[in-house]
């Protein structure tokens, strides 16, 4: 299979929309890890992602027929304006369906790229309902699909990124890291690097909550997720593709996974490298390189990530800005409890010492204690549990809260909240697709009877929106309520146990 995908990358025709990027080193992030790296600047693409290679080489296979009949894709954003610049520059028609949650700076930068040459089709709420869509109207009007990683074709235009970066460096390579959807990416650039250099690693990039390919290669079979985190949306796919799965099991040597806040830190460290910003997929790569050096104790050896795009919503900037430091472990936010007595406050910030304290939140809430929300700045990995341990030997229960969502999130915006009114209190968490209207729907699906005692919600300015909601709901509607959970659609939590949430909030 790699020799029947070596010819196939190296007759893919990309060059005529896109460009041969920069392979160049990280400076700032190889001194701090003691290690050479190199950043392959995808993102430097004119969509400003690598999907604008397969896209166009399938497009540019098909024959004048079929370009004059037109194709269509589904995507909620880099590959349709890959699929979008193919079409005005072959001059054929292009049907792009995207999902109804799609942020407007995507579906403009569509129609920007495609001109007249496309028509867009907002259909469902998710990359699944629209891709489903599509089928139906590719069918209908007897279209060619340009599928977004599952085609051979795809997967060799996405494979000239492993031809260039050879050529571009010619000494040893340790490993190369890339980020992981639907697979087409790594599909091409392990089936190249595996032909003509096998001595390097293929190392694949998930997040913790959208990790198809890795619990597939697992099983030995394609495992589809009933749920997928939606950050990384770029990579946020439910069933990795049946032609990727079967080229991963022979070049991928291992998938790496990592979180949001991982995420975040590496798109402040390509900023601080480079001065660009990456979207969370595109940056994905990066915070597997580094949780794999973390992991392995590596030093002076070259690794590869591939910086593969970057369009990134500038409102979104302030989240990641807020997770960074604590994916970078430069945070660490603890709930501490002291005597509420003379002294207490005083030799709990004898205890901080002169350490840098983000955050402090504290409302008095109980005559013998008082607990306090805190953040505190770190220098290093593991800083919190060292932290904790001093305060817990001095007497102050505390509770480590530095990895938790619901803190970081939720309860950081909210100390202070309890309440002796909230009788029956129930406290979820939800994670639902952002769009205009979606808040309102789901307050609208609340049984008027249930009274909601707490609300929390906070726009991130990312594709998808978290609310933390607070209802009194008696034992005898527990059913009922069940029901209602089903059916909003939503992925939740139920925080109701949370250390966290029965010390500040309930």
């Amino acid at each position: 299979m790699q020799n029947d995908y070596l010819r196939k990358i190296l007759n893919a025709k990309v060059y005529d929309v896109a460009r041969e990027t920069e392979l160049e080193p990280a400076l700032h992030l190889s001194s701090r890890l003691n290690n050479h790296i190199l950043l392959k600047r995808e993102d430097n693409q004119p969509v400003f992602s690598f999907k604008l290679r397969g896209a166009y080489n399938k497009m540019a296979h098909l024959s004048a027929d079929q370009l004059a009949k037109g194709v269509i894709t589904a995507s909620a954003g880099n590959h349709a304006q890959g699929v979008a610049m193919g079409a005005s520059k072959l001059e054929c028609p292009a049907m792009i369906v995207m999902p109804i949650t799609t942020p407007q700076v995507k579906i403009d930068a569509v129609k920007e790229r495609g001109g007249k040459w496309v028509k867009i089709v907002l259909f469902g709420e998710s990359y699944n309902d629209a891709y489903d869509h599509a089928l139906l109207l590719k069918e209908k009007h007897q279209l060619i699909f340009v599928h977004p990683f599952d085609d051979p074709e795809v997967i060799a235009g996405q494979g000239t990124i492993a031809m260039e970066i050879l050529r571009q460096h010619q000494g040893p390579i340790d490993a190369i890291f890339v980020a992981i959807g639907g697979g087409g990416l790594i599909a091409g650039i392990g089936s190249y690097i595996k032909a003509v250099r096998p001595e390097i690693k293929i190392i694949g990039v998930q997040t913790v909550d959208s990790d198809a390919m890795k619990r597939s290669l697992a099983a030995g079979k394609r495992i589809e997720l009933k749920d997928v985190g939606l950050f990384s949306d770029g990579t946020a796919v439910k069933l990795v593709g049946k032609e990727t799965f079967k080229i991963c099991q022979e070049v991928v040597d291992e998938i790496i996974t990592v979180d949001t806040d991982a995420i975040c830190a590496a798109i402040n460290d390509v900023f601080s490298d480079t001065r660009s910003i990456l979207e969370p997929a595109g940056a994905l790569a990066i915070a597997g390189l580094k949780s794999y050096i973390a992991r392995e104790k590596s030093t002076d050896k070259t690794f590869i990530a591939i910086a593969c795009g970057a369009n990134m919503n500038f409102s979104r900037l302030r989240f990641v800005a807020e997770r960074a430091d604590v994916g970078e472990s430069k945070e660490a936010v603890f709930a501490v409890t002291i005597p509420e007595e003379r002294g207490s406050f005083k030799r709990l910030c004898s205890l901080i010492g002169k350490r840098n304290v983000t955050e402090f939140n504290y409302r008095i809430s109980d005559e013998s204690k008082a607990y306090i929300f805190i953040g505190i700045a770190t220098q290093r990995l593991g800083d919190s549990a060292t932290i904790a341990k001093e305060l817990i030997e001095s007497g102050f229960d505390t509770i480590d809260l530095t990895t938790d969502e619901l803190a970081k999130s939720h309860l950081r915006h909210m100390v202070g909240g309890r309440s002796g009114l909230a009788e029956n209190e129930r406290l979820y968490r939800f994670e639902f697709p952002e769009r205009p209207g979606a808040l309102m729907n789901f307050l609208s699906a609340m049984p008027p009877h249930w009274n909601i005692s707490l609300f929390h919600y906070r726009n991130h300015g990312a594709d998808y929106g978290k609310i933390l909601v607070g209802m009194q709901v008696p034992q005898k509607n527990k059913k009922e309520f069940k029901d209602f959970l089903k059916g909003t659609g939503y992925r939740y939590w139920d925080e109701s146990e949370h250390p966290a949430y029965q010390l500040f909030l309930k």
